[in-house]
């Protein structure tokens, strides 16, 4: 992995795998639609996670 990405980059990156991701399970019944709801709560929250950190060091 190239380390010269800055960490927004890479969260956005993160992201829209994951909503990919979500998007595959959400076509599957039962658990895989729960499972889906949650990791894309959880994982797209990252980027929010990091924009509001770094605005914290400013």
């Amino acid at each position: 992995m190239n380390q010269n990405i800055s960490i927004a980059d890479r969260t956005k990156a993160l992201a829209i795998r994951i909503v990919k991701a979500c998007t595959f399970l959400d076509e599957k019944p039962g658990v895989c639609r729960t499972l889906s709801k949650q990791l894309l709560r959880s994982g797209t929250s990252i980027g929010a996670n990091v924009r509001e950190a770094q605005g914290k060091r400013i």
